[in-house]
């Protein structure tokens, strides 16, 4: 298969080519502001059953409905609460997933046979050209293989996807860089299942506290099973091993300097770009600018499989603002393989 790269010099007929592809049972990859997604008509299962093939996806990881505004929840969401639509009135279009109990029409491909459904609605022009063009929800995981880091360029997507998929809408880089949020909305309470491109702190000034899912921070038991995608399975991990080493700026680039040599591989903030003599270095950005820093990491772990590097050590910024999806990114990257260092170490 010859995968067609569209671009955006048309926008509307970009947007119509991408739509046509997805209306025929065809996949695309597809620009949003967070990161490019592996897209397929979501209420055809048989479409969606691809999305599985092509990314060598687990069977039992669900995936995100991508629709172009808050009046189609109705349309494939039950029992909606209040909350959802105050959330949706806030923060929509943007980075923003929220779980829901679904309807019937939505096929068990899309919620690996859940009774919910996670829905957002994108924050990129591209992306809402196609999916309105379609007239279908658009259910989409990252554009990566499986376990890969995400794609935040059409360029990252054909490194990943080239031959096995249809087209790439090419948008330009993502703004955002990290996922979305992803927030369970079917239980007593809200729960954090992935931190993303909308802080925890932007939900609890609307709904008051929420639970953190211990996913977020730990690795989930064997044999549990994950209700929203990135939860269960390593993720966003280049082929050498990656360590994160939490704590002070420059007790962590001091940890890492000690362990580091020929082969080693550094993420780290741009303050201490230059204190790792000998070692393929990738700044992320300043340690208070996790902004930059969430826009820039998939990309510094990609770069890596480019490089002769057998291990790889990561500076991880405080579970704050977006520095919580960082760190979560960072530490899915490597497996949970943490040093935590005491202030002072």
């Amino acid at each position: 298969m010859k995968t067609e790269l569209i671009t955006m010099a048309a926008p509307a007929r970009a947007a119509e080519r991408a739509a046509a592809i997805l209306r025929a049972g065809g996949l695309v990859g597809l620009p949003t502001e967070t990161v490019y997604g592996l897209g397929a008509d979501g209420l055809n299962e048989a479409a969606v059953r691809r999305i599985f093939e092509a990314k060598g996806r687990p069977q039992d990881n669900p995936l995100i409905l991508h629709v172009p505004e808050a009046a189609w929840l109705d349309r494939y969401c039950l029992d909606i609460p209040a909350e959802a639509r105050d959330l949706a009135a806030r923060f929509w279009p943007g980075p923003l997933t929220m779980i829901l109990k679904r309807r019937e029409i939505v096929p068990d491909a899309v919620t690996c046979g859940l009774e919910t459904v996670g829905v957002r609605c994108p924050d990129h022009p591209a992306a809402l050209a196609v999916i309105r063009a379609a007239g279908v929800p658009v259910a989409a995981p990252s554009g990566n293989r499986s376990g890969r880091p995400s794609p935040t360029c059409a360029r990252h997507m054909l490194e990943d996807m080239d031959g096995l998929i249809e087209a790439v809408v090419d948008g330009g880089p993502c703004g955002v860089g990290v996922e979305s949020t992803i927030l369970d909305l079917t239980g007593e309470r809200p729960r954090l299942l992935r931190p993303g491109g909308l802080p925890l702190e932007a939900l609890e000034a609307v709904l008051g506290q929420i639970t953190v899912d211990r996913a977020v921070t730990s690795p989930l038991a064997a044999g549990e099973r994950p209700r929203a995608p990135g939860m269960k399975y390593r993720h966003y991990a280049p082929q050498a091993p990656v360590t994160v080493v939490t704590g002070a700026g420059a007790d962590t680039a001091r940890y890492i300097l000690d362990h580091a040599g020929p082969g080693t591989g550094i993420i780290c903030f741009d303050e201490y770009a230059d204190s790792f003599p000998g070692c393929a270095v990738r700044p992320i950005g300043a340690s208070a600018d996790t902004a930059e820093q969430a826009r820039r990491v998939f990309d510094a772990l990609r770069s890596f499989d480019g490089a002769a590097v057998t291990a790889i050590y990561a500076q991880c910024p405080p579970d704050a603002g977006l520095g919580l999806a960082v760190a979560n990114r960072l530490k899915k990257a490597a497996g949970f393989q943490i040093v935590a260092l005491e202030e002072g170490a």
